[in-house]
């Protein structure tokens, strides 16, 4: 496999024996074969079947994608190693993305599938205790808070994802130790579900009261992207301050036909080169990623104009929710997202990144929790495997995981008027030390155009930046 060098031979790579484009419908499940490969031959293989598999669905060759995913089925689990688990996600939302070609099919397997609120409302709950990224995103957000409404007495927080009471809780608790005394607090909380708001709205005030702070919590149920600026009461006299957490993305998708038909158009300029090579003498998914997946492909280095920081995809819904949120005039808004470009127009371009992203996050649990872990499982196939499936089946309005770059949301900020805040010393200070307070060392923290973003290794994942209004 590798030269005396270290590099990686084409000639000599076992890859060379894996009949990706010899075998015919007729095979059926018979490969025997693939189940004798190693741990490593195993995901590197993996990789090239999804590749060849995404290819396939984008150009239309439905019968080389039965090929392939038949293929894949042999090798990936929700319950094996990395790259099966995420090979097995990937692989559902590829077919998923072929089933809707044929609307009665899709709809009729689909037809008794319930989604529960409770589940929904536990595995966002295992999300944040088993990843640092929102505690670390609470700590910055708080901090801002803190800094910008020092000797204010009416404070207002508008918390555009009012999922997580610890997050205020923590704030109450630093506003009551305040030297000029506590403000009159009140924080409008907005969610979908209103149980999530009923309970924040109970924990919230009877940390409140224990503290003896003047408290008031306003419940606006509803999803982001319907919001009613006017339902948010924003009064005069009022100190503002907006904390959005992974909601503004969801406002860039566009009901727009014309990109929906480009994007589903074959593009054999998409094809992948399944002869490149990748070193396998790496330890994590993440790290065999990084090794030139793609023929001219990685997702820093590619140059189509729906990836260029300089280029943004527009969306009336995003410019007229910024503009409103300006019009409200906070002293401070602290915005966190996540920090990959999964808003291509194409899908080889959509499956590269969230490779890329998703990777990470599986190495996150693997490096954490047992495979039989059920939290872990969970968390895989209810949210990470439904945003795998959103990124990769849908189109048009219907997609709404559209995940942008830091670059593409410090642009679209300032053209809504907004400048940024630098986040402080002590912020950056509570940051490192939580994440420093986890066992695995993997999680990194780095400071960019005064913002922070939170890394696995040194892949980014989610980044927190703060706003004010600028007239």
């Amino acid at each position: 496999m590798f030269q005396d060098d270290g590099s990686s031979s084409i000639t000599s790579t076992p890859l060379q024996a894996f009949p990706i484009m010899s075998l015919s419908p007729g095979f059926g499940s018979a490969y025997p074969w693939l189940k004798e490969l190693k741990s490593e031959d195993r995901g590197l293989y993996l990789i090239h079947l999804l590749l060849a598999s995404a290819n396939h669905v984008a150009t239309g060759s439905l019968e080389n994608a039965n090929i392939t995913l038949d293929q894949i089925s042999q090798l990936a689990s929700p319950e094996g190693d990395t790259m099966q688990r995420i090979a097995a996600y990937f692989t559902e939302a590829l077919a998923e993305r072929i089933l809707k070609g044929w609307p009665g099919l899709y709809k009729a397997l689909h037809s008794t599938r319930i989604s529960l609120v409770s589940e929904e409302i536990l595995v966002r709950k295992l999300f944040f205790e088993l990843f640092p990224f929102l505690k670390v995103a609470f700590v910055i957000t708080n901090q801002a808070i803190i800094e910008a409404m020092e000797g204010e007495k009416m404070v207002h927080i508008i918390d555009l994802n009012a999922a997580e009471p610890a997050q205020w809780g923590a704030l109450i608790k630093d506003l009551s130790a305040r030297p000029e005394g506590p403000p009159h607090l009140r924080i409008t909380g907005v969610h979908q579900q209103k149980e999530v708001l009923e309970q924040m709205a109970h924990i919230l005030t009877e940390e409140a009261d224990r503290l003896d702070i003047p408290f008031q919590f306003n419940q606006v149920v509803s999803k982001v992207e319907d919001l009613d600026i006017e339902k948010l009461r924003v009064k005069t006299g009022e100190a503002l301050a907006i904390s959005s957490v992974l909601q503004l993305h969801t406002l860039l998708a566009n009901n727009d036909e014309l990109r929906k038909k480009s994007a589903m158009t074959p593009n054999n300029a998409n094809g992948v080169n399944l002869q490149r090579t990748l070193q396998m003498n790496q330890r994590t998914l993440g790290e065999l990623l990084e090794k030139d997946l793609v023929n001219g492909y990685s997702p820093t280095s590619h140059d189509s104009a729906s990836s260029s920081p300089l280029s943004l995809n527009t969306s009336a819904r995003m410019d007229s929710f910024l503009n409103a949120l300006w019009g409200l005039s906070p002293k401070v808004m602290v915005v966190t997202e996540q920090d990959s470009n999964h808003n291509g127009s194409t899908l080889m371009e959509r499956l590269l990144e969230a490779l890329y992203f998703y990777a990470a996050l599986f190495d996150c649990l693997e490096s954490t929790l047992p495979k039989t872990s059920l939290e872990r499982l969970k968390v895989e196939k209810m949210l990470f495997g439904e945003e795998i499936k959103d990124i990769i089946t849908s189109e048009g309005a219907e997609r709404k995981k559209r995940h942008e770059k830091l670059e593409k949301w410090i642009q679209r900020l300032e053209l809504a008027g907004f400048g940024s805040v630098p986040l402080s010393y002590y912020a950056m200070l509570q940051a490192r030390r939580l994440l420093q307070s986890y066992s695995c060392d993997g999680y990194r923290i780095k400071e960019e155009n005064g913002c922070v973003v939170v890394c696995w290794q040194d892949r980014s994942l989610f980044s927190v930046s703060a706003w004010r209004c600028r007239r």
